[in-house]
């Protein structure tokens, strides 16, 4: 990310490629950096005081090689069953070891880098990318790996190379489901942009259809099943202290977005968000910064 804006209808930004083995070699290091002296009850933090020493320059991506991503509760509507009325699956991941990311944390998923598959100039909205991810993280499609030149397939996003289950979204439109944005912040730890996002399939049939299709790749090491009508078992996933922070903030604000589309179908439990204004914030980890609601971006 090289620059970003907020406007009365979201928030605008601006990429261009870059090095992942850079970013991996010095951006990707702050998180450990500041882990090591926590432990050791140190106060020296010389990559940090170099590339990120304060919340204006985290505000800054244009001055650093500034990576992110989103990330999406996912959410697939389900008939009434026994007792259980009529709600959406939520699906919650733990990530599994080998991640670069979150690694043995809570997690929504899909959860990925931005990054283009083959035409970047035309791949620079994120719900490319986070379709992308959909598909390999749940879908069980084989993962693009845009790390190596190797790759024999031109175009991995073709239409004739889509998953079963994303086959059945694509074809059957927007009114079956939908991907938007819920926000946007900067991670004060990391130093990495994110995009909690909110991907719900509206349609009963495709879990009936496809649900047993859908499952976890080697990035999770285990995947959690929540009613969305469950409001015990919501409240204590909001307070279970395994989290990453970029997890429960997408987990809170598309849990929201989603009782806003579907009150009868979410049990709400009782939450709070500070706003940006609060002086609160200036005490956490994380800079959270709640966009207006974007408007829906289905895929077609």
């Amino acid at each position: 990310m090289t620059g970003w804006e907020s406007h009365p209808d979201g928030v605008r930004t601006s990429f261009t490629t870059g090095s992942f083995a850079q970013y991996a070699l010095t951006i990707d290091l702050l998180e450990a950096e500041t882990f090591a002296a926590v432990r050791s009850g140190g106060e020296a933090l010389p990559l940090r005081d170099l590339i990120m020493p304060t919340v204006e320059s985290v505000l800054a991506p244009g001055a650093r090689n500034c990576m992110g991503g989103a990330l999406a509760l996912t959410a697939f509507a389900r008939l009434a069953q026994g007792a259980r009325p009529a709600d959406f699956a939520l699906l919650i991941q733990e990530r599994g070891a080998k991640v670069l990311n979150a690694s043995g944390r809570l997690a929504v998923i899909p959860k990925c880098f931005h990054e283009p598959t083959s035409e970047p100039s035309w791949e620079v909205g994120v719900e490319t990318s986070l379709a992308r991810e959909l598909e390999e993280e749940l879908f069980g499609k084989a993962e693009v790996d845009t790390t190596l030149n190797t790759r024999r397939t031109i175009d991995p996003m073709h239409p004739d190379l889509l998953a079963g289950p994303m086959r059945y979204l694509t074809e059957a439109g927007p009114d079956v489901w939908s991907m938007e944005c819920t926000g946007f912040g900067f991670n004060l730890l990391t130093g990495n942009y994110e995009f909690p996002c909110l991907v719900a399939v509206h349609d009963e049939g495709f879990w009936q259809r496809c649900g047993g299709d859908v499952e976890s790749n080697w990035e999770s090491e285990r995947i959690t099943l929540v009613s969305s009508q469950d409001e015990a078992g919501l409240r204590a996933l909001v307070h279970n202290p395994g989290w990453s922070d970029e997890g429960l903030f997408a987990f809170v604000l598309g849990l929201r977005r989603l009782h806003e589309l579907h009150p009868e179908r979410v049990a709400l439990p009782p939450s709070r968000l500070d706003s940006p204004s609060d002086d609160r914030l200036r005490q956490r980890v994380r800079r959270r910064r709640r966009a207006p609601r974007l408007a829906h971006r289905p895929l077609h």
